[in-house]
């Protein structure tokens, strides 16, 4: 009698132990896709939040200064008396050069010089620095390098004035941006009737 109990005591233990044994490696194999989920969502988590980390380490920081070169074709100036065109007789070519100063993505203030080289053709044709425009101006910044530019204008012959510019870059690299701009001169002044003209302008900013 002794000795069935005692093996039915030694049947019992085992099978709590291999009870044990059991549930130890059920709760293991329930854990372990647990943690390996989780450390694959850490993985790709890092993953998709690399670019924007990037994207914040790269963040301009402002104000900015970039400066310019550039040309610029009058192409036709209109008074009450008379429509003048650019490379009719004369032709005239202007260099503006400047820094523009950026405060933020949406708003910047441009400083710009531009002296004009006027030549006329003919046996007695000349070439000269016929005059110099100082012409600041603010800067509207808006999506996909498209820019607004309310100048104001100073030239050296005399006249002054306004001038709306409408900039649009077109190209971009790792140190310049190409850009091309459109722009409405309105001179007044110096004992000639008021102006308004029409002008092209291409250059590139350093970045």
């Amino acid at each position: 009698m002794v000795k069935k109990l005692f093996s039915s005591k030694k049947s019992i233990t085992n099978n709590r132990t291999l009870q044990s044994v059991l549930i130890v490696i059920v709760i293991a194999c329930l854990l372990t896709p647990r943690n390996l989920h989780a450390q694959s969502a850490t993985v790709d988590t890092t993953k998709a939040m690399a670019p924007l980390i990037q994207q914040v380490a790269a963040k301009t920081t402002y104000p900015k200064t970039i400066g310019y070169l550039s040309f610029i074709i009058p192409v036709v100036t209109f008074n009450k008396n008379a429509t003048t065109f650019n490379f009719n007789g004369t032709t005239s070519i202007g260099f503006p050069v400047g820094v523009n100063v950026l405060y933020s993505d949406r708003f910047g203030f441009s400083y710009e010089f531009t002296p004009t080289i006027k030549s006329t053709g003919g046996a007695n044709g000349t070439s000269k620095v016929s005059n110099v425009l100082f012409d600041p101006g603010t800067m509207f910044r808006f999506d996909h390098g498209f820019t607004i530019i309310t100048r104001l204008a100073f030239e050296t012959s005399g006249r002054y004035g306004f001038t709306p510019v409408f900039n649009q870059v077109y190209a971009r690299s790792k140190y310049v941006n190409y850009f091309v701009a459109l722009s409405l001169p309105a001179r007044f002044g110096n004992s000639e009737v008021p102006s308004l003209g029409m002008n092209v302008q291409f250059g590139f900013t350093f970045n």
